[in-house]
């Protein structure tokens, strides 16, 4: 995240955040998405007929180590990255959001539903990438591993500096759709927008855990720097009435 979404964005707008943002550091440049998908490359998209959850959203923060460049959210952590995502559509970013900072990270975990290879898509991650101007979106680029039991770890495919094939395998790439407020599902991945992952991908069964690292390669300015989390939601989902921890 940056100064760019300080306020909320018009199309007019964006051209002007690029410019700025461009100053802060972005390494890779403007990803160009689908339109606001939310698919990824190497995961299964659109319709999923797999169980939708009924609160597919995670439900405590196990830890979190901010980078340089972090502070925004922290006011309203953990609250801020639990619960449904609060996308505004394609051309705005969500001040929702906890800035992870250069290199932060965040482990989050789910204690009612776990994430299960089902069909297609199992697990969504919201971040508040926006579309810029001809077609493309402003991305700032977050590593996802998941667990089953918080010690063993797999991570997905994250090609944070290919630019030209829109950041393969990372989250942060795609635009968010889903809001409670608008009626967008935020377990629909044809409709939901963020990035999407499938855990037939690492070989994982079940997963409980989910870590969103930055990559290192976005902009870092004030408190407002790098990967944006927003929420995860699970699309492939199975109770965990009396699960250990």
């Amino acid at each position: 995240m940056s100064s760019r979404r300080s306020m909320p964005w018009c199309r007019g707008a964006v051209l002007a955040a690029l410019l700025a943002l461009a100053a802060c550091g972005g390494e890779d440049g403007p990803a160009t998405p689908d339109a606001g998908t939310g698919t990824d490359a190497g995961t299964d998209a659109g319709s999923d007929a797999g169980v939708r959850p009924s609160d597919p959203y995670a439900d405590e923060v196990v830890e979190y180590v901010p980078g340089e460049g972090a502070g925004f959210g922290q006011d309203r952590f953990p609250s801020v990255v639990l619960g449904p995502p609060a996308g505004v559509g394609p051309d705005n970013g969500s001040l929702d959001v906890l800035s992870l900072g250069r290199g932060g990270h965040i482990t989050l975990r789910f204690t009612d539903v776990a994430v299960i290879d089902g069909p297609g898509v199992d697990l969504l991650v919201f971040e508040n990438a926006f579309a810029t101007p001809g077609g493309g979106s402003y991305a700032e680029t977050g590593l996802v591993e998941v667990s089953d039991d918080n010690v063993t770890w797999k991570a997905f495919p994250c090609a944070f500096r290919d630019a030209a094939a829109r950041y393969p395998g990372c989250a942060g790439v795609h635009p968010v759709q889903a809001n409670p407020a608008n009626g967008v599902s935020a377990t629909d991945p044809a409709v939901a927008g963020g990035d999407s992952f499938d855990l037939a991908t690492v070989g994982l069964a079940r997963a409980r855990y989910v870590r969103i690292t930055d990559s290192g390669a976005n902009g870092y300015g004030d408190t407002a720097g790098g990967f944006d989390l927003d929420a995860v939601a699970v699309v492939n989902g199975e109770p965990l009435q009396g699960t250990s921890p």
